[in-house]
């Protein structure tokens, strides 16, 4: 399997600096953080590492999940999979993940609630995405639509 990279330009100190974070292997984009943006409320165009994990966790969890629904018989329709991804202080300093919450709402065939549900809490504890964070407290809310 491969290894994809992203990198980021940093000039300035934490309060006053910025960054450009650019997606290396795919070369789709390159984003401006910074941390006074990352710490408020409004984003005001700029992404932050959380943003960028909930975008990883979201495509990897619904691709794991894609995956499990086809194995225990069912057919994906579609997947509507949102993570939002919480930043907070941390007790022993700084800052820290604080939580991540998983909604993912499903149109299958051939596969009941119940056999949603199987499939989306062990997508939640296959996904490599999710491994990787298992510091981080990840609750799921899950539910067959349509």
């Amino acid at each position: 399997m491969p290894t994809r990279t992203a990198r980021t330009a940093w000039t300035g100190t934490l309060q006053d600096g910025s960054g450009q974070v650019e997606l290396t292997s795919s070369q789709i984009a390159t984003y401006d953080v910074s941390f006074p943006k990352r710490a408020a409320e409004e984003a005001g165009g700029t992404t932050s590492p959380e943003e960028l994990i909930a975008a990883a966790h979201s495509s990897c969890y619904a691709m794991q999940l894609s995956a499990l629904v086809a194995e225990a018989g069912g057919t994906p329709v579609a997947l509507d999979v949102q993570a939002d991804v919480s930043l907070g202080p941390d007790p022993a300093g700084g800052f820290r993940l604080t939580g991540i919450a998983l909604t993912v709402r499903g149109e299958v065939e051939g596969l009941d609630a119940a056999g949603f549900e199987k499939a989306a809490q062990d997508a939640k504890a296959g996904c490599p995405v999710s491994k990787a964070l298992t510091g981080v407290d990840i609750t799921l809310d899950a539910a067959l639509e349509g």
